[in-house]
């Protein structure tokens, strides 16, 4: 399990667009789990199951 806290925060659109998919790759192939924190639509969208924290509660829990 890898937890990443806005793991795409402090890089450009490609970089960032490139490590999104090595971690789609790494999830698919080897099965490896992403845990994120992020305020970012782009990995939002990408997320397979998508919790979301107001005030430190759970305001929705959703499967894509």
């Amino acid at each position: 399990i890898v937890l990443a806290d806005e793991p795409t925060a402090n890089l450009d659109s490609e970089t960032g667009g490139q490590l999104l998919e090595m971690m789609r790759k790494f999830n698919e192939e080897l099965k490896m789990t992403f845990v994120f924190s992020t305020h970012d639509p782009q990995i939002m969208e990408r997320a397979k199951r998508l919790i979301t924290l107001t005030d430190g509660r759970i305001v929705s829990d959703e499967l894509k």
